[in-house]
């Protein structure tokens, strides 16, 4: 019933890596590393969505805007938006959706 796993802390930095953490019904969860300079390429979510930046430093780009984002920091987007992501250093973050 109860569960610790250490799966957020473990994932490597490789390019990019996504893993989902958590997936229900109404919602999921997914971690994202992405390695200095590594690049999520252009891509849309099919939800509303969070970004909660875990480690590093990204470049969120959307509508024709860039959003510098940092550890801790949350970031909202509209579903079915594109956008990409870079990192300027090993970064990792979760996609709430």
């Amino acid at each position: 019933m109860y569960e610790v796993n250490n799966q957020i802390r473990d994932q490597k930095y490789d390019k990019l890596q996504v893993q989902i953490v958590v997936e229900t019904p109404t919602y999921d969860i997914l971690c994202i590393s992405l390695a200095k300079d590594a690049t999520f390429p252009n891509h849309s979510s099919p939800t509303d969505a969070q970004l909660i930046v875990l480690e590093g430093d990204i470049v969120f780009y959307i509508n024709n805007e860039y959003y510098h984002l940092k550890k801790h920091q949350r970031f909202s987007f509209p579903k079915q938006t594109e956008h990409w992501v870079k990192a300027n250093e090993n970064s990792k973050f979760l996609i709430i959706r």
